[in-house]
């Protein structure tokens, strides 16, 4: 049967027969998080897991919906993965919110591009004027979809980067997660970049560093699970009935959806704000989400 899911750590756990030499997970936990990392190195091990090689980072915590605090321990733990997965130098950080704000569940991406700090525009002088010479030049897009702008986002977010020239792209979008238990409560980050859509069966074209000639960081939180998986989840069985084939067009998303996206937007905006300036105390970035 095939699993949708985008989440690393899911493809690893539904892994048969004998584990991969090519397949590397480590774990550690902090105050309020779970962290495990994934690490991809080969082919034989990329087509194993079926995802690209490279670093798979899931950092998870209590359910969004259940607390509205900002500045902890979750906030620290996802900047940090961040910067780690950020470049070094001091071009700019093209910031990308992929998705369908019109759609609940689809609305992560442009909700986090509206709250991003841009900086890109701000010159050196005023940058002294207002105090903050180490300010980093940042960007922020809201693609839309293809549906409503008849582009592709990988071609749209392509031309903006070649006008751009960042360092690093991080683009931003809801996931689709096999487990009901990490809807809204697990962020993925990882240096692959990503396919939009691949988790709901609906894949467009690929936004990575081999399509955009830049490290892309693609960084998202599950809020769907497709019917026949979350049939799966729950009765711990491949086994289904005559309907299943209509119920693999059915995606199914928390009642909640709505606090979960508006407190998930806010955390992962504020996350990347801190990452790309880590000269600003985190409570000052926080009047800007």
């Amino acid at each position: 049967m095939n699993i949708r899911t985008d989440l690393a750590i899911e493809k690893e756990e539904f892994i048969t027969g004998e584990k991969s030499a090519g397949i590397v997970k480590s774990e550690r936990t902090t105050e309020k998080t779970r962290i495990t990392e994934i690490e991809i190195k080969d082919g034989e091990s990329e087509r194993k897991i079926g995802k690209p090689v490279g670093r798979y980072i899931t950092v998870e915590m209590d359910e969004l919906s259940y607390d509205s605090e900002l500045l902890d321990d979750r906030l620290t733990s996802l900047s940090n993965e961040i910067k780690k997965l950020l470049p070094k130098g001091e071009d700019a950080v093209l910031v990308v919110g992929i998705g369908n704000e019109s759609i609940t569940p689809d609305a992560l991406g442009p909700r986090c591009a509206r709250l991003i700090f841009s900086t890109r525009h701000i010159d050196s002088k005023l940058k002294r004027e207002i105090g903050l010479e180490n300010l980093n030049p940042v960007c922020a897009l809201a693609t839309g979809v293809l549906g409503q702008t008849g582009i592709e986002t990988g071609e749209i977010i392509k031309s903006v980067s070649e006008a751009v020239k960042p360092k690093a792209v991080i683009v931003i979008d809801a996931l689709a997660a096999a487990q009901l238990n990490r809807l809204g409560k697990t962020v993925q980050l990882t240096d692959t970049g990503i396919t939009p859509g691949s988790g709901v069966g609906n894949s467009r074209a690929e936004i990575s560093e081999k399509t955009l000639g830049v490290p892309v960081i693609a960084v998202g939180i599950p809020t769907v699970v497709d019917a026949v998986t979350l049939t799966r989840d729950i009765t711990k069985t491949a086994e289904f009935n005559e309907n299943g084939a209509e119920s693999e067009n059915m995606i199914v998303t928390p009642r909640e959806i709505d606090t979960v996206i508006d407190r998930a937007a806010r955390l992962l905006a504020l996350a990347v704000n801190c990452a790309l300036q880590p000269d600003i105390e985190p409570e000052l970035l926080l009047s800007v989400v």
